[in-house]
């Protein structure tokens, strides 16, 4: 295995279990244990961890944002069925925005079999998944290239997606919060999301159960009414009261 590989193996395992420790990974991966230090040495001056006596923790800074192949496999069984949920929002025929969370690409992978419908994203991962299909039109925002999320993001395009009006944008986020509202650790994919969210009559907002209560570093919008919610597990009776009052639909796998 290359280096590289087993750092993001190790990464995957971090977002899973919070924690890691070299004896545990040396066995694992078949190493020294001085080699494993060297790896999360490495994930520590990216940002990623924080080093502790024997082991590593993930670093849950609010503005720390893990590279999309590592978010992939995070949740992944309940971001599989939230994907199959939303997909079953769309209909053909409509006009939709994507964001580049690992979430719509699964909800991409969901939408192939739809006829006449139009997707405009700013993620390179949706354009390239949904390339070739027939019965779907793919419209690039372009803009600037962001290489841990694989997205585009940057002022062309924000131009890009004020020339649009959609009926429905599908987002995710990394936390909501009934205080802060639906929120992002980056300031660029804020925009992106916002301006996707002007341009749509409808915003679907796909997240996981482990979202809810987790205040990230930029508030990136409010709950409408007429949003939905999709998730994987039926939020707790605050959380109901609070899309009721705002007249948002929850749907639960």
């Amino acid at each position: 295995m290359l280096a590289i590989e087993r750092k993001n193996e190790i990464l995957a395992i971090l977002q899973k279990e919070q924690r890691v420790l070299v004896s545990e990974l040396s066995q694992k991966y078949e190493v020294t244990e001085e080699t494993i230090r060297r790896d999360l040495e490495k994930l520590e001056k990216e940002g990623f961890v924080k080093k502790t006596y024997g082991g590593a923790v993930l670093n849950t800074n609010t503005n720390i944002d893990l590279p999309l192949r590592i978010r992939e496999k995070t949740n992944k069984k309940e971001k599989q069925i939230i994907a199959k949920m939303v997909s079953n929002l769309i209909d053909d025929g409509d006009t939709i925005m994507l964001d580049s969370s690992s979430t719509s690409l699964m909800i991409a992978r969901n939408l192939k079999q739809l006829k006449n419908l139009t997707v405009i994203t700013n993620s390179v991962e949706v354009l390239l998944e949904l390339a070739g299909n027939k019965g779907i039109t793919v419209i690039s925002t372009g803009g600037t290239l962001r290489d841990s999320t694989m997205s585009l993001v940057g002022r062309n395009a924000e131009r890009t997606l004020q020339n649009f009006n959609v009926d429905k944008v599908v987002l995710s986020c990394k936390g909501v919060s009934i205080d802060k509202g639906i929120t992002e650790s980056n300031e660029a994919e804020t925009e992106i999301k916002s301006r996707m969210r002007e341009c749509a009559k409808m915003m679907i907002l796909a997240i996981d159960s482990s979202k809810f209560d987790f205040i990230s570093f930029v508030t990136a919008m409010d709950f409408r009414k007429g949003d939905i919610v999709v998730t994987d597990v039926m939020p707790d009776e605050k959380w109901l009261k609070y899309f009721e009052e705002k007249g948002v639909q929850v749907v639960v796998g």
